[in-house]
């Protein structure tokens, strides 16, 4: 499936860029600062800490259950539509979130602050592909990873600061009501910035609403007990995985079959034949399951283990954000000239990365005192960013190489999906890890954070394998994308 772009670029291709970089700093922002605030949530609403781990679990959970719902109707309705839609309802469920009386208030308004952030991210990988050239796209795409890096760096520290300021019962509220005034200008650029939406396909093609039930509804199963568990920590809803696969099985079927006879998928299933993006999302769903957790149980680690304060343990990770936010813009300049490559370099730093945070867990906590570990755990952090900028922006920009524009909001929502289902099931599998390892740590004494060293130690681990699986993967798509490439040789008894 070919790209269709167009013959002479947008001019206001950077300007628009802009618009959708702020609007993804916006809803992964709000993601960071809701970490480091909930504690004073719990303080100021008298919420328990399993409503709090809904907090952040009901986001991530509507996040993930609709990009590919939202990519097709970027697609057929207008991303600039469906952006300002998205934004604008974020905009308000902030607010709803910011004034919420009770627990569960504040809930369902993270629930319907979730699905306007999943409405509007597919939208941006859409205009991407609908505004950019192949050759600029991975500079763009570099931004993108950018403001990733940023918010995740900016996140912990710019709560800490929002908390100090606001003090333990205004602060939280601060936290969301901050996007108000950043969202209303966001949307304002939207309408100035945005190119207008091309005319709809004719005839309009309907949505497939039983496509989007099936699909919905086995996204949701996977990602349900995934995120429970974090909450509970009950090994039996993994059983939750098989009527979810089933489901997901039966949409597959869906749409290879009645869907596609009566002229409406929801997705075009010949996607997964494109080799560029099979492959794109294979190694996106592997590596955001091994990559995803690892900041969670560094803040356990530092938190619980060490007694870091909440900021504190913020600045620490942020040597892995500062990594790749710097990688993602390099990367992205250098995918045009290196492609498949990129990631291959990316995933051998971040591997070691994470092989220097398993060494120092395993050897350091407990031989020096714990206020200076995080000394010894920058170095792999900030190699271990500086792999992860280098795979992600790279990925996004080869999935995508070779999707028709037309369709690019449906192919980036669904890997968008497989990201959020890859970093999902990466948190259950890592927490539970970390915290079955905890069982034989002291209590207190000498030789607790030796104990808390070798769960976060053994936690990483796990990952590490993670990523090596996925380092295969990048490694045999470059070699048989370099293969495909390479002029075939003709014997030399039959050259002339």
């Amino acid at each position: 499936m070919a790209p269709r772009a167009a013959a002479t670029p947008d001019p206001r291709r950077w300007r628009a860029l802009a618009v959708c970089v702020a609007v993804l700093f916006l809803t992964l922002l709000d993601v960071t600062i809701v970490y480091v605030a909930l504690p004073s949530i719990g303080a100021g609403i008298g919420a328990p800490a399993s409503q709090l781990q809904w907090v952040v679990s009901g986001y991530a959970l509507a996040f993930g259950t609709v990009p590919i719902i939202a990519g097709r109707l970027g697609d057929d309705r207008g991303r600039r539509r469906m952006l300002l839609i998205g934004v604008s309802a974020f905009v308000l469920t902030s607010a709803a979130a910011g004034l919420a009386p009770t627990a569960e208030v504040l809930i369902a308004a993270r629930v319907l602050q979730g699905l306007a952030g999943g409405l509007l991210n597919p939208q941006v990988a859409g205009l991407v592909q609908q505004l950019f050239p192949p050759a600029e796209r991975g500079k763009a795409f570099g931004w993108i990873g950018t403001s990733v890096g940023v918010a995740t760096a900016c996140g912990p520290v710019l709560g800490g600061a929002v908390l100090f300021l606001g003090g333990d019962r205004l602060g939280w509220r601060l936290a969301f009501l901050i996007n108000i005034p950043v969202g209303i200008l966001a949307i304002l650029l939207c309408r100035r910035w945005l190119p207008a939406d091309p005319p709809p396909r004719q005839p309009r093609r309907r949505l497939d609403l039983p496509g989007a039930a099936l699909l919905g509804l086995g996204v949701l199963g996977v990602l349900f007990p995934a995120v429970q568990y974090d909450a509970d920590h009950d090994a039996g809803l993994a059983f939750l995985f098989l009527p979810a696969a089933a489901v997901l099985a039966l949409f597959y079927g869906w749409e290879r079959g009645p869907a596609r006879r009566g002229g409406h998928p929801l997705i075009d299933t010949s996607l997964f034949r494109i080799r560029s993006y099979a492959a794109g999302l294979s190694l996106a769903l592997v590596f955001f399951c091994g990559f995803s957790g690892l900041p969670l149980v560094l803040s356990l680690f530092l938190q619980q283990g060490l007694g870091y304060a909440a900021l504190a343990s913020g600045l620490t990770a942020s040597a892995y954000a500062a990594g790749s936010a710097t990688a993602a813009q390099i990367s992205g300049r250098l995918v045009s000239r290196l492609g498949r490559w990129v990631p291959v370099g990316g995933l051998s730093m971040c591997t070691l990365g994470v092989a220097g945070l398993v060494t120092v867990a395993l050897t350091v906590p407990g031989q020096v005192p714990d206020h200076r570990v995080w000394l010894y755990l920058a170095g792999p952090l900030l190699l271990a960013g500086l792999g992860a900028g280098s795979v992600v922006t790279p990925n996004q920009a080869l999935s995508l190489v070779d999707i028709d524009v037309r369709g690019g909001s449906t192919a980036g929502g669904m890997l968008q999906t497989a990201q959020r289902i890859g970093s999902a099931v990466g948190v259950a599998v890592l927490s539970s890890v970390f915290y079955a390892s905890t069982t034989s740590a002291p209590a207190t004494g000498p030789g607790r954070s030796a104990g808390y060293g070798q769960a976060y130690g053994t936690a990483a681990a796990v990952a590490l394998g993670l990523m090596a699986t996925a380092l295969a993967l990048a490694v045999y798509d470059a070699r048989r994308a370099s293969a495909a490439r390479r002029p075939a040789q003709v014997p030399a008894d039959l050259a002339v």
